[in-house]
């Protein structure tokens, strides 16, 4: 592969015009395209499999009119006022009146005339029913809907509208901030303003390439608003850090004598090796997202691949151009020592100390990875208590998605969430929908009511709704609120002891009752993430190991990358569990509602930080794989590779951590969870687990840790990502 990779970075050198031009044409080329077919993204999934999709399909197939999609209008009188005055009333029906008018609506609710007024008559709230589901509610019929609260609003009524159809106003982008940091990171990295700026000229050219991408298949696919904020931190993330690595091994050759052609073309043959491995790690990671069998999650991970496969191919590529134009301008970093090695002392052997030349200082790097292997087991024990003691809140771990609970203070979601909890009870906003359906052979009228009298029985409902009945009278629809909220384990308790005790009716009578509506998704969505964690687990780990078995040749080094990843996975969940969940810090970072983990979290992070967390292994042991093939002492290897790697690792460890941090920042709480979680896995794998239990672990192994039995050693394919082939200049005319 480096033989091959060589090729291709001394060409994009030579012909970086030709280079370039691409990728602008392919900018402008997917801009149009964006431009042409993007649509919004959506807010409304499908769960195949689950009983509440299989509910939903049924009101589908049998009771369309009850299918579409609801929004509730919740009213708050003015201090001192109750909304049952003359001038109130009028106002909150006025309010009615134009949203009946507002497009699309099938029937309003009148709360004075349905009772859906709170006892102290501040509160009350109105139902509209849409003939369309959701997802065909077009914007103009939401737009008029926003607007219809006016007459309300004029007589000082506080107006806010549940059910997600009225969309918070836009954030500012925050990861701005984490372009700036990066951009400090990279200067002091290398020493040079112009040399800081390649990797985000290309970082940001690709993610401009991806997400535009993304949203030109808006128009074949579905896209959730999640979808694009994932790909933008990842392709940020991974873009900045695949040019660091390959822009630091340019100047490294560049120091060792080479000229610019043979330096550009052996950094992509090594470094890009690396870049190539590490990018189909994280692509492999985000692709198996589709096992889950979740269709937004599987559109996640692949809108996130595809920005991951670009950040490669612009790395390979657009670097090795740019970095033609800039010729001069970059140069090799001041005081790197040779490579040849001289005689080493009996002491030295014996030590596995790596000499450092006279007149020169030890690098941090140097100083850092000699604590490491000098006590490696001290080391590993202090590690690993560290590690574990940040994991231990993941034993809590709870999971749910958020309700409008969660969204923004202010936002008319989290307002009127808080109005119907004060006016009503924490119930009102997690109802559920019981759906019965019966053969034509069973009395209907006797259905509803024993569905009603058992559904008022159960101890954890507050109310039961009258039965709606479809025109064939063999479905029938029963809304039951809860006592506790939507995220409570009592509704959890009760959605459960409903279906069991549903399963029992349809063995005996063949009548089917379904429980659905947003919590039941909701509890749906976290026991198939729940369940489908270990499958994800063993595919995305297997295919790993044997790539990481080819790349390194080793037993030791694959099992070793795997069980530092989970140690990463279990501490970068404790942070989220302890912050989000039990409220420590909560309101440093803007977390004003804590509850259960968003669900897809924790398989989310296994697909993403695992690929990041390999980037790390791949970039350190690679480097101590070489020192070792090129002939240095197991030690002396891990020393040498650490010695040359360290430094640009932790550039780019502060780099993710400084791009995800920045999503920390915005208001949505699946994007904070996110960010964080992210940003501390990334902490935690580079600087716990791979700069310090990795050197100490390979250090106490020695040679053995570069151990393959000689049957599989030859049945792998030899990957050369050290560039061991490369031992003379190609000459540019070959390629």
């Amino acid at each position: 592969m480096a033989t091959y990779l060589y090729a291709l970075g001394a060409w994009a050198f030579r012909r970086r015009r030709i280079v370039l031009g691409f990728w602008l044409l392919t900018l402008v080329v997917v801009a149009v395209l964006s431009q042409s077919f993007a649509r919004p993204p959506s807010t409304q999934f499908t769960i195949p499999g689950t009983q509440s999709q299989q509910a939903i399909d049924l009101l589908n197939q049998k009771f369309p009119a009850a299918a579409g999609g609801a929004a509730r209008i919740v009213f708050s009188a003015p201090a001192g006022h109750k909304l049952t005055e003359p001038s109130m009333k009028a106002a909150v029906e006025a309010t009615l009146l134009r949203v009946k008018d507002a497009g699309q609506i099938l029937a309003v609710t009148d709360p004075f005339t349905t009772g859906t007024v709170s006892k102290n008559a501040k509160i009350a709230y109105a139902d509209a029913i849409y003939k369309v589901p959701v997802a065909d509610i077009t914007s103009r019929s939401k737009a008029a809907l926003a607007q219809s609260a006016q007459p309300a609003r004029s007589k000082g009524i506080e107006v806010a509208f549940a059910g997600g159809l009225i969309a918070p106003p836009s954030e500012k982008s925050s990861e701005g901030l984490g372009i700036i940091v990066a951009y400090v990171v990279l200067t002091i990295t290398f020493g040079a303003m112009l040399a800081a700026g390649l990797p985000l000229i290309t970082a940001l050219i690709g993610v401009a390439v991806g997400i535009l991408s993304i949203n030109a298949l808006g128009a074949v696919i579905t896209l959730s608003s999640t979808a694009p904020i994932l790909a933008t931190m990842i392709g940020l993330a991974v873009g900045i850090d695949y040019a660091l690595f390959i822009l630091h091994r340019y100047r490294e050759s560049l120091a060792d004598g080479f000229d610019p052609v043979d330096a550009a073309a052996r950094a992509t043959a090594t470094a890009g090796g690396a870049v190539v491995f590490a990018g189909l790690t994280v692509v492999i990671a985000l692709s198996g997202l589709a096992v889950v069998n979740i269709p937004f999650l599987t559109v996640m991970g692949l809108a996130a691949a595809g920005t991951v496969i670009v950040a490669v191919l612009i790395a390979l590529t657009l670097l090795p151009a740019l970095v033609g134009f800039a010729g001069s301008k970059i140069t090799a970093p001041k005081a790197r020592a040779p490579k040849a090695r001289a005689p080493k002392s009996r002491a030295e052997k014996s030590s596995g100390s790596t000499a450092v030349p006279a007149g020169s200082s030890a690098s941090a790097s140097l100083r850092w990875v000699r604590i490491t292997t000098g006590r490696p087991v001290t080391t590993l024990f202090a590690g690993l208590i560290v590690a574990i003691v940040i994991a231990a809140p993941v034993l809590n771990l709870r999971l749910g998605l958020p309700d409008a609970g969660s969204q923004p203070v202010g936002s008319t979601a989290r307002t009127a969430y808080n109005l119907l909890e004060e006016g009503f009870g924490p119930g009102f906003n997690g109802p559920l929908t019981v759906v019965v359906d019966a053969p034509n052979k069973f009395n209907p009228t006797q259905i509803a009511e024993t569905a009603v009298a058992g559904l008022k029985s159960l101890k954890d409902v507050q109310a039961v709704s009258f039965p709606i009945q479809n025109p064939a009278k063999d479905l029938t629809i029963v809304s039951v609120t809860p006592k506790s909220g939507p995220t409570s384990p009592q509704t959890s308790s009760l959605v459960n002891y409903i279906r069991a005790a549903a399963a029992k009716i349809q063995r005996a009578t063949g009548v089917r009752v379904l429980v659905t509506g947003q919590t039941a998704v909701n509890l749906d969505v976290s026991a198939k993430l729940s369940a489908a964690l270990p499958v994800y687990l063993i595919v995305v780990v297997g295919l790993a190991l044997i790539l990481l078995l080819m790349v390194f040749r080793s037993l030791l080094v694959p099992i070793k990358a795997v069980a530092g990843f989970l140690l990463s996975i279990a501490a970068s969940l404790g942070i989220v569990v302890y912050i989000f969940q039990e409220g420590h810090f909560a309101k440093l970072l803007g977390v004003t509602h804590t509850g259960p983990i968003v669900s897809f979290l924790p398989i989310l992070l296994v697909g993403v930080l695992f690929g990041l967390a390999m980037d790390y292994e791949v970039f350190l042991v690679s480097r101590m794989r070489e020192s070792f093939v090129r002939g240095a002492e197991a030690r002396s290897a891990v020393r040498e590779g650490f010695d040359e790697s360290g430094r640009v690792v932790v550039a780019a460890a502060l780099i993710m951590i400084s791009v995800f941090s920045s999503f920390v920042l915005t208001n949505d709480l699946i994007t904070k969870s996110i960010g964080l979680t992210l940003a501390a896995g990334v902490a935690i794998d580079a600087f716990i687990v791979r700069m310090t239990l990795v050197p100490a672990v390979i250090a106490l192994t020695g040679r053995h840790a570069w151990w393959i039995p000689g049957w599989l050693d030859r049945l792998l394919p030899n990957l050369d990502i050290e560039g061991v082939k490369l031992k003379g200049p190609v000459k540019a005319t070959q390629v």
